[in-house]
């Protein structure tokens, strides 16, 4: 497929305009991915005369759980439709561009040097973000995982000077409020929650198909934000938590699962610390 076959740019604007501009980056494995886990990136553009969000769906949502109406729906009519339904998201996010790269999600089995590594390295390299946000490494979904990995090992093969200055890991199939408090990246999505419902109510298809992730998302911000401390108000009503994964851009592959397991060990010395606390 021809890159500007895969690419929508919302504004008309030319695709390596949209591209170059680009300068908050979403990389998902699934359409809504991005509206869901990196709706930080999207707030800090969306009324930004200098910033543009643009994102990357790597796979083709054939998958999609499906029921209701659209129980009888083909394969076939999923990816038209759910490609719809992101185009669609990117004009209310007014996002730099959307590109959907259409893996079959079984595709994306291989180890990280597969096809989609090729196409993200393609990407990536006719812009500059400042961030990027993509999956957490300690998500359940294994295509959100192969996605992570196959993101981390294209931003090791681009130039250094093309390469992000912040790498996210965001929440998914997880939440992240387990992590220790001082390891979380908490990212503030307040304040826009009509933005918020308007992207999230776009993917029809999952929402009326049986998953309501657009009160479970919002559900889950909210909880972020008043169960982070005991002790004070809330400092923000919504919040977002993320994984730090700056330091693994140009590392090898075993530095995620180091970083990864260091934040889980984390999480048991302090909870281990406190019940020896309280139990004597």
């Amino acid at each position: 497929m021809n890159i500007e076959d895969e690419i929508f740019v919302p504004d008309g604007r030319s695709v390596a305009n949209a591209l170059a501009g680009t300068t908050h980056l979403g990389i998902g494995a699934h359409q809504d991915d991005l509206e869901f886990m990196a709706l930080h990136g999207i707030l800090e553009c969306v009324y930004s005369d200098t910033k543009w969000f643009g994102g990357i769906i790597c796979t083709d949502g054939a998958g999609s759980s499906r029921t209701g109406p659209y129980a009888e729906v083909s394969d076939d009519e999923m990816r038209a439709i759910r490609r719809r339904e992101q185009c669609c998201a990117a004009l209310i996010g007014k996002f730099s561009f959307v590109s959907q790269l259409g893996f079959a999600s079984g595709a994306l089995a291989a180890p990280p040097t597969s096809p989609l590594v090729a196409r993200l390295v393609e990407l990536m390299g006719a812009m500059t973000p400042e961030v990027v946000y993509t999956h957490s490494p300690a998500d359940k979904h294994e295509t959100h995982i192969r996605v992570l990995a196959a993101v981390l090992e294209a931003i090791r093969q681009l130039p250094a000077e093309r390469r992000p200055k912040r790498l996210l890991g965001c929440e998914g199939w997880r939440g992240l409020d387990w992590m220790n408090d001082g390891s979380k990246v908490v990212l503030d999505v307040s304040g826009n929650e009509h933005l918020a419902a308007a992207l999230n109510g776009i993917f029809d298809s999952q929402i009326a198909g049986g998953k309501r992730y657009d009160l479970a998302v919002p559900g889950r911000r909210r909880a972020n934000a008043t169960l982070m401390d005991s002790h004070s108000g809330d400092a923000v009503s919504q919040a977002a938590l993320a994984i730090d994964l700056t330091p693994l851009i140009g590392e090898s592959p075993s530095e995620v699962l180091e970083l990864t397991l260091r934040h889980v060990d984390d999480f048991r010395a302090d909870v281990e610390a406190r019940l020896k606390r309280s139990l004597g």
